[in-house]
């Protein structure tokens, strides 16, 4: 008990050294509700693909890298938690809860059309294990065996003024 309340006061130590820092209140003729802004919030720049989050979701010891055994017993977890019944493979409506559960909607790619390989209208395992082998070569960039968090995502380019574009960046029509 000692011990948690030594790491509580540990914890707490950074807070109350703080200086207390001011709101700055807008000028007095400078009428702008709470909340809201003159400015606009830049374009996003960083973009995941769904099937991206749920590689992400394998890394099993929090080092922010999925290794290839990670990867194959995170696929197995998420299959496994679809087919309760353990018959070995998932129908096309299975499928899509499957994908709304771990990559967040039902229409993500792969679709069940592209898993289902023979046609059966039944997706198995070996379906599913087949077609993430291609994902986990596609996101380890570097070959090392190992996606890294940076392998998951993808950089945009913030689009801005300049030559070919208006005010907010957007293209000017020819």
């Amino acid at each position: 008990m000692r011990l948690l309340f030594a790491l509580a006061a540990l914890i707490a130590t950074p807070a109350f050294a703080q200086d207390r820092v001011a709101i700055p209140a807008p000028p007095a003729n400078d009428a702008v509700a709470i909340g809201t802004s003159t400015r606009e919030q830049p374009a996003f720049t960083v973009i995941v693909e769904p099937v991206a989050m749920m590689i992400a979701g394998f890394d099993a010891n929090g080092d922010g890298k999925v290794t290839r055994a990670e990867f194959d017993a995170g696929l197995k977890h998420a299959f496994d938690d679809a087919d309760p019944r353990h018959q070995g493979w998932l129908g096309y409506i299975a499928y899509s809860d499957w994908q709304e559960r771990w990559m967040g909607d039902r229409n993500t790619v792969p679709s069940p059309f592209e898993m289902d390989r023979d046609g059966d209208n039944k997706i198995s395992f070996a379906e599913i294990a087949e077609r993430f082998d291609l994902l986990f070569s596609r996101f380890d960039a570097d070959k090392n065996g190992v996606i890294e968090r940076k392998e998951l995502v993808t950089i945009r380019p913030q689009l801005g003024p300049g030559p070919g574009r208006g005010k907010k960046g957007e293209r000017r029509p020819n």
